[in-house]
């Protein structure tokens, strides 16, 4: 039994049945849906951890598999479902200021794609200077579609989906027979599986008190400019997307205010300033949509994969902070091996459950 139906959640599913097991996702919303505020439909869909040098050797060798792996992944669920990802290699410009020197040596150390570049020659406004970094090798996808070619894949394989299904936090040690739900129902399994994102620690306070786990909220605008984007953009924290049927995304934010999804007009016009100095051209236009949803959040964006330090048949595949869609293929498959009781293709370790 899988808590939890977004990316990561869908993803093990999609690992556990390749491996021959009966799989049920409990979800506390609706799968794929677009109002419950989680991230997996919420976020951008870059599929790249922004700035990787940032970041220690065991989110690199995460995201580095995912990227490797989605475009076979996006084939088969558009072949297999008939739904589009709308996975796009349409790269992406860096601007000022970062460390280039860091993205340089992360770039030939991974031997990822990478030129100097001039903002000015993209048509963009650089306001802390020209000296860009061009990422041709960096891909997107549109998260709503991923989920709903997730969704449909899960009911052809026969997974069971219990939606609108809110569980209660776990007590206790020792095994685990069955899940209460909020409702009273008690929910058996022979495993179990918490992929429940910003909402796994209030599952796990009561066993797994030291899982550094909370609520990140990240709002973000919609445009459709008269000529759009073709390549997405990134500046000190800020990112935009073009779509292929001419919208472009501008975000996020990156809020610590608990479980509130709320849009609010102060991000609006933050976000909507820093999309009009990188590109003018926006300014008076007017923002299509603007949502918000939450991420996981968790330091050096670490998430845990791993089996519970109390309850022995219990495992944890949560905390993927930004990169749940980037990191979902490696985490799927390391969870999976230690459920089937094999040796996962990466080392576990940086990603064991405190204790």
């Amino acid at each position: 039994m899988i808590a939890g139906g977004g990316i990561v959640g869908a993803m093990t599913a999609m690992e556990l049945v390749g491996r021959g097991c009966r799989v049920t996702i409990v979800e506390r919303g609706q799968i794929a849906s677009q109002t419950s505020g989680e991230s997996s439909w919420a976020g951008g869909g870059i599929v790249f951890p922004l700035l990787p040098w940032m970041y220690g050797d065991a989110v690199n060798q995460l995201t580095n598999y995912g990227m490797k792996v989605y475009p076979a992944i996006y084939e088969r669920l558009k072949e297999e479902t008939g739904v589009d990802g709308e996975l796009l290699q349409s790269g992406m410009l860096i601007l000022p200021q970062f460390d280039r020197e860091q993205a340089r040596a992360w770039c030939e150390r991974y031997e990822f794609a990478a030129q100097s570049a001039s903002a000015a020659a993209f048509g963009l406004q650089s306001p802390s200077g020209d000296d860009a970094l061009w990422l041709p090798g960096v891909s997107q996808a549109r998260p709503p579609y991923v989920m709903q070619a997730m969704r449909k894949w899960l009911e052809q394989n026969g997974v069971t989906l219990l939606e609108r299904t809110e569980l209660k936090p776990l007590a206790g040690s020792g095994s685990l027979h069955e899940w209460e739900t909020v409702g009273g129902e008690k929910l058996q399994a022979d495993k179990f599986v918490v992929t429940s994102g910003a909402w796994s620690f209030d599952l796990l306070k009561e066993t797994a008190s030291k899982l550094k786990i909370k609520p990140m909220r990240g709002q973000i605008l919609l445009y459709r400019p008269r000529q759009n984007l073709q390549h997405m953009v990134y500046r000190e924290g800020f990112y935009m997307i073009p779509r292929q049927d001419g919208l472009l995304l501008a975000g996020s934010t990156l809020e610590d205010v608990g479980f509130d999804p709320r849009v609010t007009e102060t991000a609006r016009d933050e976000l909507s300033a820093k999309a009009e100095t990188i590109m003018p051209e926006l300014k008076g236009l007017p923002i299509l949509k603007h949502w918000a949803g939450l991420r996981p959040g968790t330091p050096e964006n670490l998430p845990t994969i791993a089996a519970h330090p109390q309850i022995e048949n219990l495992y944890l595949n949560t905390g993927h902070f930004r990169y749940g869609l980037t990191m979902a293929p490696a985490s799927a498959k390391i969870v999976s091996a230690l459920i089937c009781g094999e040796q996962p293709f990466i080392d576990p370790t940086p990603f064991s459950c405190p204790v």
